[in-house]
């Protein structure tokens, strides 16, 4: 079963119709979004002009694609607290948001679909990227 979890950056490819992050959609079993990413989107929407309009766009989005929205569990606290230690014993710290959601893809046994590049300092995390 192939599993994805998008990321914020992403999923705003998305609503550009951005042809490979599609194709990438349509070549998955399960999709999944973390609660960090919609709340990432909202705080992007609340500043800009078409609030209304891009929250609307992110809902439909979400019962369209049957999109699991993600919970927070213990585990996913446990692998975030893991990785937060790991990037700062290496000095590569990254930032929070984006621990949790990498602890998120990672106890899900998803890949994650992101545009960050400093992902990739998170062993054993799947990454997808152009």
């Amino acid at each position: 079963m192939k599993k994805i979890l998008v990321d914020t950056n992403a999923l705003r490819k998305v609503s550009e119709d951005y042809e490979p992050i599609l194709e990438k959609f349509n070549d998955s079993d399960v999709i999944l979004l973390s609660p960090i990413v919609i709340g990432e989107l909202i705080y992007g929407y609340k500043k800009g002009n078409r609030e209304a309009k891009n929250k609307k766009f992110l809902e439909s989005f979400i019962e369209e694609n049957n999109i699991e929205v993600l919970k927070i569990s213990q585990e996913t606290a446990e692998i975030y607290a893991n990785f937060r230690y790991q990037l700062g014993k290496k000095g590569k710290p990254i930032p929070s948001n984006d621990i949790w959601i990498a602890a998120q893809a990672m106890e899900n046994g998803a890949v994650l679909v992101t545009y960050d590049q400093h992902f990739s300092e998170i062993p054993g995390l799947r990454v997808w990227g152009e």
